[in-house]
C-alpha cells in the first residue's frame, strides 16, 4: 500500500465515525462561511461537485446558488482520456448515477461550459494540508483540469480532513483556500 492509500483509508475511517447530526451541523457551518466569502459573492458561474458521503454536503450549496441566480456547472468524467468537463445543472433531475456512486450530469439534458467561463471551482478531496495540497480519490481528474484552469479555486472540508502532510507529487496543484467548520485557511 502506498502512503497516499494509507492516508486515504485513515481519513475515510475518521469520517465514517462522524455522527449524522455533526455531519449536518458542520456542513451547514461550512456552507454559511462559503456564502459570506468574496470569491463566492463575485462568482457568476460556479463549478461544484455533487457530494456523496463523507464529503461536505454540496446539495444545499447548489440550491443556494440557484436562489442567488448563479449558474452551476458540475463535473463529468471522461475515463477514456481521464478528462473532466463541466456541464450546466439547473435541477437535480439532470443527474445520473455513474461509477462509484457518483452523480454526474446527463449529457442529453445539459450543456458543456468552457472552463474559461467558470469563475470559481470548488474542488473535492479527501484530505488537505495547510498549504492547499489535496489528496483526491485517486483518479487524477482534477489535477489535470487544474493544470490549465486559471480561475479561483477553493475546497470545503471538515476539520478532521486537515492533516499535517502526505506525499506531494509534481503534478499536484494546491487550491487557494480551504473552508472548514472551524476556520478559513488562506493559502499564500
Amino acid at each position: 500500500m502506498t502512503d497516499k492509500t494509507i492516508v486515504r483509508n485513515q481519513v475515510k475511517e475518521t469520517l465514517s465515525k462522524l455522527p449524522r447530526p455533526l455531519y449536518e451541523d458542520y456542513s451547514y457551518r461550512i456552507a454559511q462561511t462559503l456564502f459570506d466569502d468574496d470569491d463566492w459573492k463575485k462568482a457568476k458561474v460556479i463549478g461544484i461537485y455533487v457530494s456523496r458521503l463523507p464529503e461536505v454536503d454540496t446539495y444545499q450549496i447548489i440550491r443556494k446558488a440557484w436562489e442567488q441566480g448563479k449558474k452551476i456547472v458540475v463535473p463529468r468524467c471522461h475515463p477514456k482520456d481521464k478528462r473532466l468537463s463541466f456541464r450546466t445543472l439547473s435541477e437535480f433531475s439532470q443527474l445520473e448515477m455513474v461509477f462509484y456512486g457518483l452523480f454526474e450530469p446527463i449529457e442529453a439534458l445539459t450543456v458543456e461550459v468552457n472552463s474559461e467561463l467558470v469563475d470559481l471551482v470548488i474542488v473535492p478531496g479527501l484530505a488537505y494540508t495547510r498549504d492547499g495540497f489535496r489528496l483526491g480519490f485517486g483518479g487524477g481528474y482534477y489535477d489535470r483540469f487544474l493544470s490549465t484552469y486559471s480561475g479561483k479555486t477553493l475546497s470545503l472540508a471538515f476539520q478532521q480532513q486537515i492533516i499535517p502532510q502526505f506525499p506531494i507529487e509534481t503534478h499536484d496543484i494546491p487550491v487557494s483556500k480551504i473552508i472548514t467548520n472551524q476556520e478559513v485557511i488562506l493559502i499564500k
